[in-house]
């Protein structure tokens, strides 16, 4: 898993009556863009986060270098 400060972390909800969770990727801590990263959620909360099997990393804008594929932009 690789980020950038201003990525979007999704984390998928995985239990009944939670929802995912939304936030931008402010501190990127890991080397080449690896975790551990800080995040800023929806809620105002901020974090250092690990992202588990249950988070993936929503490129914010332009193309995707790597992938050769369009980034979602929100």
């Amino acid at each position: 898993m690789r980020a950038r400060i201003g990525d979007r972390l999704h984390v998928h909800g995985k239990t009944v009556g939670r929802g995912d969770r939304f936030g931008e990727i402010v501190e990127v801590r890991g080397p080449d863009g690896g975790p551990p990263y800080v995040v800023r959620f929806e809620d105002g909360h901020t974090g250092l986060v690990v992202p588990g099997a249950d988070a993936v990393i929503e490129r914010v804008g332009g193309a995707d270098p790597a992938a050769g594929r369009p980034r979602r932009t929100w």
